[in-house]
């Protein structure tokens, strides 16, 4: 058996398929994730990653030895299975698959009823403490069954989200990087009335044209080439599992999650009313002033789904966004999706009278923002520690790492969960130039 402890992460479970993660310890993880929620329902999907199939048929295996009833819906974005949870009232489900990672990793993202992620400090490590001591003995009752119709369901539902006849006029370059967005765009796109280029929409678990992984520079070069050679109104990009949209403007350059939460926030009260939206700690502050703007309530909060998805039911927020491409929507289970998202922007750029580099331009020349950048640090505290000296003057909190606020500037520093890094993320009220010389001054305390 293969189940490394390194494999249970904050959010997920996530390791290279053979080497630290096989199928004998997808099993345990299915059966420990039975024993750990006491589920008698269970929804499973798998991605397109070659090792998926037969991953997720050990972890099925190991939830019907707990009991469980399993449903399994094949090959699914991670959204879909969200979907299934809540729609049809499982106690619990899980997605096999390793997000936007290469080719060679394997994993599952685990949820409780309505679709309530499980997380490092709440499920997850135990999930890898029962699975790894094992010897649990096999329960009557589970058993296993198909379901083949998920696909035009979820796109019914989410198509809800828009009124789809006024989608139009668009030309939209779409890269789903041979990934799950792949799965669920022809039957949407069926539905528009757009012009699309559709680009590598193909399943296809070696992931061959470029790392599903949007995020990333090198990986966003062809969609924005392609944008610009097409003159495209739009690109949209979508993650390994789909969970996650990126959008490019019709100048071919990357718009930030923190705008694309300012939007979206705006469209949502102007369309469902007064409402608190919440965003995560490290966003622009364009975020905070096109939600208190459109009359909404800005809720800052700390990184990660599985405390976007908490914070959200606690406020009952109406819409949450994280810079990392996450967007949640209170009547999509309080969950992220991919198509939601994209979805919404068609429809915002269909109405307006303006195009896509016209809607972020005001950001832009407001808010200056350095992006993440990493750096590997020996040691973490001593770095916090510096930080903290350095910055003494500035208000601080410490929701999650270090924030400081001056009135014209601010960052975050926080560290990995997984490896020896700091974060930065930094935006200048100033200009351009004043964002960048703060930022490597901070960067230089950090890598001091």
């Amino acid at each position: 058996m293969t189940m490394l402890p390194n494999v249970f992460k904050a959010y997920d479970v996530r390791g290279v398929y053979g080497d630290e993660l096989d199928e004998e310890g997808a099993h345990r993880i299915g059966r420990a994730f039975v024993e750990l929620t006491g589920a008698r329902t269970v929804a499973v999907g798998h991605d397109t990653r070659l090792s998926s199939p037969a991953m997720a048929d050990a972890f099925v295996a190991g939830a019907v030895a707990g009991g469980a009833a399993v449903t399994e819906f094949g090959l699914c974005a991670t959204e879909m299975v969200y979907y299934a949870v809540h729609e049809g009232g499982f106690d619990a489900g899980a997605a096999i698959t390793a997000s936007h990672n290469p080719p060679q990793y394997t994993g599952t993202k685990l949820v409780s009823a309505g679709a309530l992620p499980l997380s490092g400090d709440s499920g997850i490590g135990e999930i890898g403490r029962i699975a790894e001591r094992g010897g649990l003995d096999t329960l009557p009752g589970g058993s296993r069954t198909r379901d083949d119709g998920l696909l035009e369901r979820f796109v019914d539902f989410c198509m809800g989200f828009v009124d789809a006849d006024r989608i139009s006029g668009l030309k939209v370059v779409i890269d789903a990087a041979n990934g799950m967005g792949g799965l669920y765009m022809p039957p949407v796109l069926e539905r528009l009335s757009i012009e699309a280029v559709p680009c590598f929409l193909e399943l296809d678990g070696n992931f061959p044209h470029h790392e599903p992984n949007p995020l990333l520079d090198e990986n966003r070069e062809f969609i924005e080439a392609k944008v610009r050679e097409e003159k495209a109104d739009l690109g949209i990009a979508f993650d390994g599992d789909a969970d996650r949209c990126f959008f490019i403007d019709d100048a071919g350059e990357f718009v930030p999650g923190d705008f694309l939460t300012a939007l979206l926030a705006e469209h949502m009260l102007a369309t469902h009313g007064p409402a608190p939206i919440v965003y995560d700690l490290r966003a622009s502050w364009a975020v905070r002033d096109a939600i208190t703007a459109a009359g909404g309530t800005p809720d800052e909060f700390r990184v990660g789904h599985a405390f976007i998805k908490r914070r959200m039911r606690e406020i009952e927020a109406l819409f949450a966004g994280e810079v990392s491409g996450h967007y949640y929507f209170r009547d999509f289970t309080y969950a992220d999706t991919g198509l939601v998202p994209a979805l919404l922007m068609l429809q915002i750029l269909s109405d307006a009278d303006a195009p896509m580099s016209e809607l972020v331009a005001g950001y832009r020349a407001k808010y200056h923002i350095s992006g993440e950048i990493n750096s590997t640090v020996d040691d973490v505290p001593g770095a916090i520690a510096r930080i903290k000296q350095k910055y003494a003057d500035g208000r601080l909190a410490e929701v999650d790492g270090v924030s400081l606020s001056w009135d014209d500037w601010h960052f975050n520093v926080r560290p990995s969960n997984t490896e020896p890094l700091l974060r930065l993320n930094l935006e200048s009220l100033v200009s351009r130039e004043d964002m960048e010389t703060r930022r490597d001054e901070v960067l230089e305390v950090i890598r001091a």
